[in-house]
C-alpha cells in the first residue's frame, strides 16, 4: 500500500492511496476458495465445485466485498501508521479500479483540534435552589386531585361553563384538508384547563350538548408536531355532553385512586417528586451556565465535517418546525453560530473525559438501557434487544451518560455557590405548572 498526502489546509488532510493490484487477487481467489468448500452447484459433490465455476458465478459480488474490506482497513492503516487522531467519519472516493489493476482512492479527513482545557477552578457558578413548601405541596395536590375529580351529566341541561368536561368529536382542516391527528372521537375536553390548542376551548364556552360549533384557532410556532407548527385551522366541533364536576378534594380517597394508602402517603409522594423536580431544574439550569463559561474560556477550530453535519441537522429541524419556510442570511449565521458552539463543546467535553480517563461502567449502561426499556410496556425485551443489535443506537444512549459524568468531573473543582429562590423563580421558563 503506498500513502501519499495531496492537499492540507487547516485540520483537513487528503491522501492517495494505492493498494497494489495483487493484494486484491489474493483476497478475492482466498475468499472464493472459501467459498468453494461451502457452495452447492447442481452437477458437483458439496466441496468439490471447480474455483473458476465459483469465480464466475460469486466473483463480482467477492470482489464487492473485498473492495470494502480493504478500503475500510486500508484507510484505517495510514490514519494509524500517520499517528492521526480524527474528528468525525473520513469521507472516501474511489478513484480507479479494474480487475487486474491497482486499487486508487482518496482518502478525506479531518483532524482533531488541538485542545488545552481551562483550569476549572477559575469557573465561578451560581446554583439555584429551592425547598418545597407546603404550599407547593397543596398546589400541586390540587391539581391532581381537579384531574382526577369525577364527573357527572348537567342535571337539567344547560351552557356550558369553565370547569365543565365535555364530550366532543371534532375534526380539523388545514387549508381545506383534514390533517393528520385532527380528528377525534368521544373526546373528553376540561373547559379553562388549557390542555387543547390556544383559544379552542374558549369557543366551546356557551356550548350546549348536541350543538355543533366552528372552532377557529393557530397552532403555536413552537407546536409539538412540527408539520402544523404556526399554521390556522378549522376544527368541526360536535358537543355530545356537558358534564360537572364534583370540587376537587385532598383526601384519602384520592390517595388510593393513586395506589397510595392514605392522604399523607399522598403528600409525602408528593413532596418527593417536586424535590426531584427542582432538583433536575436546578441541574440543567446550572449545567447550561457551566457550558456558557466553557465556550467563553475555550477557543478551537472546530472540523469542516463536523461542522457541515451539525448545521445541516439544526437546518432539517428549521425546515420541519418552519413548514419549508427558507430562512434569512442572518437565520442562517446565527444557525452557523449555533453548529459551532455545540460541536465544540462536544469536543471539549470528549477530550476532558479522554486526558481524565472518564469512562461509562457497563453497569451504568445496563441501569440506563433497562431505564429506556421501562418506556414501552410489554416491550421492554423487544428494545432491549434492539439496542443490543444496534451498536449506533447503544452510542446514543451512553452519550448523556458520558456527558453528565464529565460535567460533573468539571463541577467539582468550579467555585460553585448556592442562592435559595422560590419554586416559581427556580422553574420560570422550564414550562412547569406554577400555579
Amino acid at each position: 500500500m503506498n500513502v501519499t498526502e495531496t492537499f492540507s489546509e487547516g485540520l483537513t488532510r487528503t491522501f492517495k492511496i494505492v493498494v497494489p493490484a495483487a493484494e486484491v487477487d489474493e483476497q478475492v481467489t482466498r475468499k472464493l476458495t472459501e467459498l468453494a468448500g461451502t457452495v452447492r452447484l447442481p452437477g458437483f459433490r458439496p466441496g468439490k465445485v471447480p474455483l473458476e465455476l465459483v469465480r464466475k458465478r460469486y466473483g463480482q459480488s467477492v470482489m464487492g466485498e473485498v473492495l470494502d474490506e480493504t478500503v475500510r482497513q486500508s484507510s484505517a492503516s495510514a490514519v494509524t501508521d500517520k499517528g492521526l487522531r480524527t474528528a468525525g467519519s473520513p469521507k472516501i472516493e474511489v478513484k480507479s479500479f479494474d480487475q487486474g489493476k491497482d486499487l486508487e482512492y482518496e482518502l478525506t479527513v479531518d483532524l482533531m483540534p488541538e485542545i488545552v482545557p481551562a483550569d476549572f477552578s477559575t469557573i465561578s457558578l451560581e446554583r439555584l435552589k429551592a425547598e418545597v413548601s407546603d404550599k407547593d405541596v397543596d398546589d400541586d395536590l390540587m391539581r391532581l386531585a381537579r384531574r382526577m375529580r369525577e364527573t357527572k351529566p348537567v342535571d337539567p341541561p344547560r351552557a356550558a361553563e369553565k370547569g365543565d368536561v365535555l364530550s366532543v368529536d371534532f375534526e380539523g382542516k388545514i387549508d381545506g384538508k383534514v390533517f393528520d391527528g385532527g380528528a377525534g372521537t368521544d373526546v373528553p375536553l376540561e373547559l379553562g384547563s388549557d390542555t387543547f390548542i390556544p383559544g379552542f376551548e374558549d369557543q366551546l364556552v356557551g356550548a350546549k350538548a348536541g350543538e355543533s360549533r366552528e372552532v377557529k384557532v393557530t397552532f403555536p410556532a413552537d407546536y409539538v408536531f412540527t408539520d402544523v407548527a404556526g399554521k390556522a385551522a378549522v376544527f368541526s366541533v360536535t358537543v355530545k355532553e356537558v358534564r360537572s364536576g364534583a370540587p376537587a378534594a385532598v383526601d384519602d380517597e384520592l390517595a388510593k385512586k393513586v395506589g397510595l394508602e392514605s392522604v399523607d402517603a399522598l403528600r409525602k409522594a408528593g413532596r418527593e417528586r417536586l424535590e426531584r423536580q427542582h432538583a433536575q431544574v436546578s441541574r440543567s439550569k446550572l449545567k447550561r451556565k457551566l457550558l456558557d463559561a466553557l465556550a467563553e474560556k475555550h477557543s478551537f477550530p472546530a472540523p469542516k465535517n463536523l461542522l457541515e453535519s451539525e448545521l445541516d441537522n439544526i437546518m432539517k429541524q428549521v425546515a420541519q418546525s418552519g413548514g419549508g419556510k427558507e430562512p434569512t442570511d442572518a437565520e442562517k449565521e446565527e444557525y452557523k453560530g449555533i453548529a459551532e458552539r455545540r460541536v465544540r463543546l462536544g469536543l471539549l467535553l470528549s477530550e476532558i473525559g479522554r486526558r481524565n480517563n472518564i469512562q461509562v461502567g457497563e453497569e451504568e449502561l445496563r441501569r440506563a438501557l433497562a431505564a429506556e426499556a421501562s418506556r414501552y410496556p410489554g416491550r421492554e425485551r423487544e428494545v432491549i434487544e434492539f439496542y443490543q443489535k444496534t451498536p449506533e443506537a447503544l452510542v446514543q444512549l451512553r452519550a448523556p451518560l458520558y456527558e453528565d459524568k464529565v460535567i460533573d468531573f468539571i463541577l467539582e473543582m468550579a467555585k460553585v455557590t448556592d442562592r435559595t429562590v422560590s419554586a416559581a423563580e427556580l422553574i420560570r421558563d422550564e414550562g412547569l405548572p406554577t400555579d
